[in-house]
């Protein structure tokens, strides 16, 4: 299957930043991607650096105008397509959605982020309620996509819920960049946490991976003091955890991956992790910690 990506620098308009959007979605599309996967929060500025009830005037329903947009251009262009929207689900209630479109323009389901972070520069607790719809695949023309958002990338468990249920890919629309008082010695051991604990998981689910970063230094519309590095580095990962593609940590990429999806099905038969699984022993994985 062939993947394309767009790792993208926001600015304070969301207007252009949706035109480049549509630009690049066109382009990968022309190019021949069957998928197209955006980064988390595509439309505006990372607004999480800050805690401003302004800022809720960014979010929209679902369906609403991004959906009905993207939705055209999916048909448009023939390809299955994950975005990632600011939800407005009521007065006071949001969340951090991703959708994807079927190639005829249809929503063909929605996943609500989960676990939201708390963070110096990542304040999404003040923005968004944690997801009620659960951990469940996405079924797509181009197969089961087991789509999560950002921090889910850090836990094993949301992962492997949807590897359990048949997800064929995993995909994480991402925004996370470097802490500027951190070394350079520890931003980058931090990169490279992000990008291996994801390549477990392709490993121990024997699935691909593909995770899409935002890129640039954004800055805070409420205050110069406020900035995010984001550091870019999307890439594709095989089931066996192999890079199979990784973009620059400073420049915009438009860019297609070609990817196998039926190694999946060898590798598994190599390492049947999900057959030797000890799920009568597994019963304590949802206490919060044990401490007896």
């Amino acid at each position: 299957m062939k993947i394309g990506f767009l790792q993208q620098h926001n600015t304070a308009d969301p207007v252009k930043n949706i035109e480049r959007l549509c630009d690049g979605i066109r382009d990968l599309a022309h190019q021949g991607a069957e998928l197209i996967v955006l980064q988390e929060l595509h439309n505006s500025l990372y607004f999480c650096q800050v805690e401003d009830v302004d800022n809720f005037d960014l979010a929209e329903p679902i369906p609403g105008p991004s959906t009905n947009l993207y939705g055209q251009l999916a048909k448009e262009c023939g390809i299955v397509l994950v975005t990632s929207l600011f939800e407005r689900r009521s007065a006071g209630l949001y969340h951090n959605t991703a959708v994807v479109f079927e190639k005829d323009g249809t929503i063909a389901g929605k996943y609500r982020k989960m676990h939201i972070p708390d963070d110096p520069g990542y304040y999404e607790k003040f923005y968004f309620t944690p997801g009620d719809l659960g951990f469940h695949p996405i079924q797509t023309s181009v197969g089961r996509l087991g789509v999560l958002v950002c921090w889910d990338q850090w836990y094993p468990e949301a992962a492997r819920l949807m590897a359990l249920q048949g997800a064929e890919l995993l995909i994480y629309p991402t925004a996370i960049g470097y802490d500027p008082n951190d070394t350079p010695e520890e931003q980058q051991r931090q990169r490279r946490a992000w990008q291996t604990v994801m390549r477990g998981h392709a490993v121990a689910n024997g699935l691909p991976v593909v995770a899409v970063n935002r890129v640039g230094e954004e800055v805070s519309q409420h205050s110069s003091l406020n900035t995010q590095q984001f550091w870019g580095t999307s890439f594709v990962c095989g089931p066996q955890g192999e890079i199979l593609y990784e973009a620059s940590g400073e420049e915009e990429e438009r860019t297609i991956v070609d990817i196998d999806m039926k190694r999946s099905e060898q590798v598994r038969r190599w390492w049947p992790f999900l057959r030797d699984r000890r799920i009568d022993s597994y019963g304590d994985i949802t206490r919060r910690f044990i401490d007896d």
